[in-house]
């Protein structure tokens, strides 16, 4: 079975689960899966329940699909995500992407923990993403490429959707919510960078540091989606001040700062 046919699967047991048609997918990272809570009208469908899905490993991504209506629009939200580091292929990752498209998704909402490189941010902040450096040294588009999900060689001039920038801002303004913006780069971990590390990634122009997020990115651009970003600042990368950061810590920083950030969602969709 190629990857069309697998979507196609999941598409299809998805569907006979709700009547919702979302147009607005969400995926909830680290420490951020509360705002499925959120949800009215929902059907939970957990991972392993969807054919061909993968499924979460990392504590705190709950595991499940949630479908319903957010802000008065219906949407589509990931409780937790797949990585490469847990061992999963590009193609695994961008799989729940693709499945969103053809459940009727028109914008992707991406939400992420990440490490502080901009000696102007500090943790608890939401930093709104309008650029990325890909350092993962995979791609989910390597390989034979079927033009039903895309062309051969997607545009990624503009990944970061502007007008949906300017509306964050509006909603960020009007609500008393603090954000910043800035670059993000994607490193496949696990392991937390070096000092050495930080350094070079500050010096090539990255404000925060992930091990997600970019390659579910690479396959929205390509199936035609718009995407909004975002980054919870949960630990700072400072090489001449760097402290030892665990993910215990990590995930205590995202999940302070989760009630702020959905906030923020929320009113971003009712204005889309």
């Amino acid at each position: 079975m190629n990857e069309w046919e697998k979507v196609q699967e999941s598409v299809k047991f998805i569907k006979e689960k709700t009547d919702t048609v979302p147009e607005i997918g969400i995926i909830l990272g680290t420490g951020l899966s509360p705002l499925g809570d959120k949800i009215t009208e929902k059907v939970v469908i957990p991972y392993k329940e969807i054919p061909h899905f993968p499924v979460s490993t990392v504590e705190s991504h709950v595991g499940n699909l949630v479908i319903g209506k957010l802000g008065g629009k219906n949407v589509c939200a990931m409780q937790g995500r797949f990585h490469l580091y847990e061992g999963y292929h590009p193609l695994q990752i961008a799989f729940p992407v693709r499945v969103m498209k053809f459940l009727g998704v028109k914008i992707l909402i991406e939400s992420n923990a990440a490490g502080g490189l901009n000696p102007l941010f500090k943790p608890g902040d939401l930093v709104i993403i309008v650029d990325h450096i890909n350092l993962m040294g995979e791609n989910p588009l390597i390989g034979p490429n079927d033009e039903r999900f895309g062309v051969r060689f997607p545009d990624m001039s503009q990944v970061y959707d502007s007008e949906l920038i300017r509306l964050a801002e509006e909603v960020a303004l009007d609500n008393k919510i603090p954000v910043k913006k800035g670059v993000l780069v994607g490193l496949k971990g696990p392991n937390l960078e070096t000092k050495a590390e930080y350094r070079f990634l500050r010096l090539i122009g990255a404000d925060m540091v992930c091990m997600s997020t970019i390659p579910e990115v690479i396959a929205a651009i390509h199936v035609g989606l718009r995407v909004f970003g975002i980054s919870v600042i949960t630990d700072m990368c400072l090489p001449d001040a760097l402290k030892p950061a665990t993910f215990e810590e990590i995930l205590k920083v995202a999940s302070s700062s989760e009630p702020l950030l959905t906030k923020l969602v929320e009113k971003l969709i009712i204005k889309i």
